[in-house]
């Protein structure tokens, strides 16, 4: 596990955002190449071939123990059969940042930039665990609701509104693709109960969740009005798992001031409490559906 590999915090130098250690994001990187190449079924000493080395440096990109020159990542994307552009460069980009050694944080000054860190760790995870207390899980909205969500928190202009819904929806996509991750969520009751948007929205995004909760990588947990999740917990956070053996948890949180990753075993260990106890007092996931049946009733 990589302990403390991540900066937190609120405060500091650059503005208070928070930098992820290119350690970290060599791994995802390397974890991402090695999905590919293995779905592709080519072997190790085939791609170490593709980029004029061994099998071994294969095994160390992949494990993320080195950095990635620009040459070899389009090589392997070339053999691997990743030709669509966008995907590319999406790749490159993640190679750049994990090269990115001394100049990382000062490169998070922005809340888009440190948006696309989240998602970049969120594209890698094979779990993702997430409690939401006020609203439903970003995961598992409709694009009818995300516009509602945002507007209501009055998060820029309509223009940028509507870019972070497209944003949202491309996020969706991990879910239906051949490697999706398991989603699991737990959600308040008194959130489905809110409609957002008007009764339309609300009814369509209750409609939305209910068949989500059926695909085998989701599960939905309910927690009761008077069961007291906030107690528990007043703040949603998200945990995400990651297949990668060398990639420990990380805990996602994101508040008023910025957002924060937590990466050390005691931090890990509280999270993992906090969701323990609100799995145990949420209602069964094969109860889901029943219960949104009756609100929508």
């Amino acid at each position: 596990m990589i302990e403390s590999s991540v900066v937190e915090g609120s405060s500091g130098d650059h503005g208070g955002e928070p930098g992820v250690d290119p350690r970290l994001l060599r791994v995802i990187l390397g974890a991402r190449l090695r999905r590919l190449r293995e779905a592709a079924g080519i072997s190790g000493d085939v791609a170490g071939n593709a980029i004029r080395a061994s099998h071994s440096k294969i095994s160390r990109m992949e494990a993320g123990r080195v950095g990635f020159r620009n040459r070899d990542v389009e090589d392997l994307l070339t053999v691997y059969g990743v030709s669509d552009p966008q995907r590319r460069g999406d790749y490159l980009d993640l190679a750049r940042r994990a090269n990115a050694a001394g100049h990382w944080q000062a490169e998070m000054g922005s809340p888009t930039q440190r948006w696309d860190t989240y998602f970049t760790l969120e594209d890698a995870a094979a779990l993702i665990r997430s409690y939401a207390p006020g609203v439903l899980p970003p995961l598992l909205q409709t694009a009818a609701y995300a516009q509602a969500v945002l507007a209501v928190a009055q998060q820029g202009s309509t223009l940028e509104l509507q870019r972070r819904v497209e944003v949202l929806i491309r996020r969706q996509r991990l879910l239906t693709r051949a490697d999706a991750p398991r989603l699991w969520v737990v959600i308040e009751e008194a959130a489905l109960r809110r409609p957002l948007g008007g009764t339309a929205v609300w009814r369509a995004q209750l409609e939305y969740l209910a068949r989500a909760a059926l695909r085998p990588n989701v599960t939905v947990q309910v927690v009761p009005d008077h069961r007291g999740g906030p107690a528990i917990s007043a703040v949603p956070f998200t945990m995400l798992r990651f297949g990668a053996a060398d990639l420990g948890d990380l805990v996602h949180l994101h508040h008023a001031t910025g957002t924060q990753f937590l990466d050390r075993r005691s931090d890990l260990d509280a999270y993992r409490e906090i969701w323990d106890r609100l799995s145990v007092v949420a209602g069964a996931p094969e109860q889901t559906i029943d219960r949104i049946a009756a609100i929508l009733g």
